[in-house]
């Protein structure tokens, strides 16, 4: 990956628009916070497992995700909604050392979904925001986080395909940090490929 995909100067203006974009979807779940937890007691529609890579940094992901009941037109399209948990495994470059270290991750992550032709396009964009939380604090040789608790956004295009759909593949870019709660700040930006699978 390039040096201009973590430099401050990509991860500012982006970290801008994105959390604008997707507040609104953390707003919308938070409002309905009681229906959106029983959903998550509700079997899943979804599992999905995803690989992703920064600068000396490479993700291996695994989670579920629920549907949920929200959704509104937009323009020629569809606006929907679901509700994504996940596991991670980060595999560093050590700050202190040659070797390689790791951590783990949780994460849980509200997304809103827009497919043109009213939500009968097979193409689909998606935003989202979230909360995340680490086994340790995140290290590299070029930058270190100050929390193990960090927000996760993303942007993501993708493609369903197969019988019913029930296939899915996506680019994400994915942003990690913690809002400016405590310094160094400096996040970390992930390309990762992810594939979904409907029930």
């Amino acid at each position: 990956m390039s040096n201009a995909l973590s430099s401050p100067n990509f991860s500012a203006p982006w970290r801008r628009s994105l959390k604008a974009a997707t507040w609104l979807c953390l707003g919308l779940c938070l409002s309905h916070a009681g229906d959106t937890a029983a959903q998550a007691f509700a079997p899943p529609d979804s599992a999905f497992v995803q690989a992703g890579s920064s600068h000396g940094t490479r993700t291996l992901t695994v989670g579920l995700s629920w549907d949920l009941p929200y959704r509104w037109q937009l323009g020629p399209g569809e606006l929907s909604s679901y509700l994504e948990a996940s596991y991670a495994y980060w595999q560093i470059q050590s700050a202190d050392r040659s070797g390689l270290s790791h951590l783990s991750q949780l994460a849980l992550v509200p997304v809103l979904r827009y497919r043109p032709a009213d939500g009968a396009s097979p193409w689909f964009f998606e935003t989202g925001l979230g909360v995340t939380a680490t086994s340790s604090v995140y290290k590299t040789r070029q930058k270190s986080f100050s929390t193990s608790f960090n927000f996760s956004t993303h942007l993501a295009v993708g493609r369903s395909f197969g019988e019913q759909r029930r296939h899915e593949i996506a680019l994400r870019l994915e942003h990690f940090s913690n809002a400016g709660i405590k310094h160094p700040n400096p996040g970390e930006n992930f390309v990762q490929i992810r594939y979904a699978r409907r029930f």
